[in-house]
């Protein structure tokens, strides 16, 4: 039957408003049983509410008998329903289980695919591999091949082994074994340098050396300078620990060790060096982009550093103190400069301001040491303790018949303070001549000269603090004392220092007549006026001398061929002059200071002047 039209629709729609719900409505039974009731007459349309509600029970009533007599399948039936629902919700999760893992098997299949392809290919390169396993081996020991070499000392194979790796990593630088055995053989290579260069930083001979220069160069690590470098670097190193052994506790034995040594072993290097490298300029001139290296100035810079660096210990010494040797120290590192002239290297012109300056200051204080106990002699001197015969009753000693003697006054044996400082500053003079430039002639007089103008100071600080309690006796003795100072000492210091400083060598430096000396003021000679002029209310009026004009201390004379040079050799040193001070209680016979002569003097000789007391 066909669906309700619109017109049915509406009619329905007034009558069963809200009866039904819109979905009954697109039913087709519903549909039939509309338009079967509207068929109706009024009658049958109001029995049908009962026939539908006695069918109703009749289908009911149907129903449960059916549903009781049946109940077993219904049963059979919902556990069937269920054991399938549950059978196909595995099925499902079973099958997307093996969908989601579809794609890593067939993943899995490719690799496996592609590992069987790989163990065929290694199968294969095993099968190479032990075909050609003797040559194989032989590349693979090449490491421990080298290694032994190298320690060993087998430097010659070492080498022949190194070139045939880099051929075979120019060859086959990819492959892995061959860059493990490079980097192998590069660590035996780099060992063998070192035991190269601690050859050359061993005492080793000059044949030595040329074997391990060559090796060097064969390694070709260094450029040609670089190697030079490396040469002297390794060298100095052995120098070091030489001088490094010896010991410092003597200052002396220090620097005479440390002299022989380097002049031994460096001498040694630089004849090494000289034999093994060429200063000469290359033939082939440095390729393109390479800066051209002045090889000759490598080697020139390093013995002028060793120098220095000896020099520096040299002073360091000095300053530590050598005694009374340093005219035989002087002597060595003469003989060393001269040594060192013969390879381009003398120094012996850095070696007199230096020695300069340590004589000096050792004269210096021993003249300072002088004047403090000067002072001392004076602070405990008593005119009262003088004694009655001592250089008042001594006769005057015959003068001397051997040329250049010098005799010390002995009339400054009554005055024990005079005395003893003569004595100190004749120790000092004795111990200056061991080496005495000729440089040092103005330093040395203005020393003296201020240590005397002290001297003369500390006489008027005693005179000032004993003048109101001298008696007549007393006040002779220190007016004997002033003049024994002024007529005595100082000019016989004077002559020393002539003897020390000869004025016909001063005028021949200088370029002026020996006469002409006193114009360079304290040169040689102690301005005599300065030192006395504090003492002059005390002294007898004189006439004043000028500096270099008094003829009994000009001795340019018989000083004339006398010269001061450094000698090599240590010169031969003798006795010094002691005024024992003990002596003044008892008396002494004979007493002069000699200067000792060459018995054939030569301009070319060194004389040493020496003060002596017989």
């Amino acid at each position: 039957m066909a669906a309700v039209d619109v017109e049915d629709e509406s009619i329905l729609a007034s009558i069963f408003k809200d009866s039904f719900p819109d979905s009954w409505r697109d039913n087709p039974d519903f549909a039939a049983y509309l338009s079967e009731l509207s068929s109706f007459g009024v009658e049958k349309l109001s029995r049908e509410p009962e026939r539908l509600a006695e069918e109703r029970a009749q289908i009911l009533q149907q129903t449960r008998e059916l549903a009781f007599s049946n109940y077993q399948t219904f049963i059979r039936t919902a556990d069937c329903t269920e054991h399938i629902y549950r059978d196909f919700g595995r099925v499902e999760s079973s099958v997307s289980r093996l969908l989601d893992k579809l794609p890593s098997f067939g993943e899995r299949c490719r690799g496996f695919m592609k590992e069987a392809e790989e163990i065929g290919a290694s199968r294969r390169m095993n099968s190479l591999t032990l075909n050609r396993h003797t040559e194989i081996l032989e590349i693979l020991e090449i490491p421990q091949l080298m290694d032994t070499c190298v320690r060993n000392g087998y430097y010659e194979e070492a080498l022949e082994l190194a070139a045939y790796v880099k051929r075979l990593e120019k060859k086959h630088s990819c492959l892995p074994v061959i860059q493990g055995i490079v980097r192998e053989v590069r660590q035996s290579t780099q060992l063998m340098l070192n035991q190269l260069l601690q050859q050359l930083r061993s005492n080793s001979q000059l044949p030595v050396c040329l074997r391990v220069i060559g090796y060097l160069r064969r390694m070709d690590v260094f450029t040609e300078a670089e190697l030079r470098v490396k040469f002297l670097q390794a060298r100095g190193t052995w120098l070091h620990s030489i001088l490094a052994a010896i010991s410092e506790d003597d200052p002396y034995f220090h620097i005479t060790k440390t002299i022989e040594a380097c002049r031994v072993h460096l001498f040694d290097i630089i004849t090494q060096y000289r034999a093994i490298f060429s200063d000469e300029d290359p033939l082939v001139p440095p390729a393109g982009g390479q800066v051209a290296v002045n090889e000759a100035a490598i080697f020139h810079g390093w013995v002028v550093q060793k120098v220095a660096e000896f020099l520096e210990t040299l002073e360091r010494d000095l300053q530590r103190g050598v005694g009374g040797r340093l005219d035989s120290l002087l002597g060595q590192c003469m003989y060393f400069g001269l040594s060192f002239s013969r390879v381009g290297a003398d120094f012996r012109g850095q070696l007199a301001p230096m020695f300069q300056r340590v004589a000096a200051e050792t004269f210096r204080r021993a003249v300072q040491e002088a004047v403090e106990k000067f002072q001392e002699d004076m602070n405990l001197y008593t005119l009262i303790a003088l004694p009655s015969v001592l250089g008042g009753t001594i006769p005057p000693a015959a003068p001397s018949t051997q040329p250049g003697t010098l005799q010390p006054p002995m009339s400054l044996l009554d005055f024990q303070p005079l005395a003893c400082f003569l004595n100190n500053i004749l120790t000092a003079f004795n111990d200056l001549r061991l080496c005495c430039p000729v440089g040092l002639a103005q330093d040395v007089t203005r020393c003296l000269e201020d240590a005397l103008k002290k001297v003369t100071r500390q006489i008027l600080v005693f005179h000032r603090a004993e003048e109101s309690a001298f008696s007549s006796r007393e006040k002779e003795l220190f007016d004997q004392f002033c003049c024994s100072y002024a007529d005595d000492l100082l000019p016989f210091l004077n002559r020393c220092l002539q003897v020390l400083f000869p004025p016909a060598q001063l005028a021949l430096v200088l370029g002026v007549p020996p006469t002409q000396l006193h114009r360079y003021g304290s040169l040689g000679c102690v301005d005599l006026a300065a030192v006395l002029e504090p003492l002059d209310f005390l002294l007898p009026q004189r006439e004043v001398v000028p500096p270099g004009s008094d003829p009994e201390l000009d001795i340019s004379g018989e000083l004339s061929s006398l010269t001061f040079e450094p000698q090599l050799t240590e010169p031969q040193t003798g006795p010094d002059l002691t005024l024992d001070p003990a002596q003044t209680q008892s008396g002494i016979t004979d007493s002069e200071v000699t200067e000792p002569r060459s018995e054939e003097p030569d301009e070319d000789t060194i004389q040493d002047q020496e003060f002596s007391l017989d």
